[in-house]
């Protein structure tokens, strides 16, 4: 659906635009149109093709979703590539943002996500002076509130490993923490993906050769790569940190199956005490010691329980039990 169609000059806003209009205001000097998208049908995406003469590689990769974030030129323009992380439950949902860039239009395509970013275009517009730049200023702004959102989903995942961190240590919590390091490795590396290549995207738009498009806002492309190289670095951080928790919770499972294991091995011992003098005044022999007395049998289990009692004060004190 369409969200918005706005036509700007000189960092101004012009007017609301209807679809068949853009033409025409593509055809102003000094006027630039931004158009927003969500969840656009074949149709919508086609249209904006035919009106903006966008690359069909570019429109169908927009209109097909679940690319790796990018940024690829085609011409005088750019079709950037962006997914959008949000949290969703205890998981993580991945949308995406295409963006196509030109000389004089800008063209946002918002797939699987609810997400919006009605406030990008307000902070455009209260800049004027930085919107004078054009399109590839409203690329950054709609980078860098893409990069913005991501800092919240990366606290979110670094106070989940505290809390993890906290447990390790908590008797009978070490397998139930493994599933949930586990979880939460999978969600950094969501994050990861979207961050990793972003990153690379970045580092196109500013320095060396750089797209004419974006040739004004370099340095603001090198903020936003900035802010990317930092959580980028901090998950790397956390991954390494989800390891070393995953080994000690590991070895923290094997020493309770091993406390366990003592503590059966030495009930064992104990009853093994019990069997084996139970054993020997078991046996049928005619002539055995002790066969006939009145006191044999109370006897032989108050030496039974005595022998017990023996073992198991020793194995309290090596602190087998």
């Amino acid at each position: 659906m369409l969200i918005n169609c706005v036509a700007y000059r000189d960092g101004e806003r012009v007017a609301d635009v209807a679809v068949d209009r853009i033409r025409e205001q593509l055809e102003q000097p000094g006027v630039f149109v931004w158009v927003a998208l969500r969840d656009p049908s074949a149709d919508e995406l086609e249209q904006m093709r035919l009106e903006f003469d966008l690359h069909p590689l570019a429109v169908e990769d927009a209109g097909k979703g679940h690319q790796r974030p990018k940024v690829e030129e085609y011409g005088n323009s750019l079709f950037v590539v962006m997914h959008l992380i949000e949290r969703e439950g205890d998981g993580l949902r991945v949308g995406e943002v295409a963006v196509f860039v030109g000389p004089n239009y800008v063209v946002s395509v918002r797939t699987h996500s609810a997400q919006h970013f009605l406030g990008v275009r307000e902070r455009c517009e209260r800049e004027p002076e930085l919107l004078r730049q054009g399109p590839g200023f409203v690329l950054y702004a709609l980078l860098d509130a893409v990069v913005d959102r991501y800092f919240p989903v990366f606290d979110s995942l670094e106070t989940e490993l505290d809390d993890i961190e906290g447990r390790i240590f908590l008797r009978g919590t070490a397998s139930i923490n493994v599933e949930r390091l586990y979880g939460l490795k999978r969600k950094v590396g969501v994050l990861k993906h979207a961050v990793a290549p972003l990153l690379e995207v970045v580092s196109k738009l500013h320095g060396g050769r750089t797209p004419a498009v974006c040739a004004k806002t370099q340095d603001y492309f090198r903020d936003v790569g900035d802010h990317l190289g930092r959580i980028d670095d901090a998950l790397d951080a956390i991954r390494e940190t989800i390891g070393t928790a995953i080994a000690v919770n590991l070895s923290m499972v094997t020493i309770e199956q091993s406390e366990v294991t003592k503590r059966l091995a030495a009930y064992a011992a104990i009853f093994a005490v019990i069997t084996a003098l139970a054993g020997i005044w078991g046996m049928n022999f005619e002539f055995m010691p002790e066969l006939k007395q009145r006191w044999g049998y109370p006897a032989a289990l108050l030496v039974m329980a005595g022998c017990a009692g023996l073992v198991w004060r020793r194995f309290k004190r090596s602190g087998w039990l």
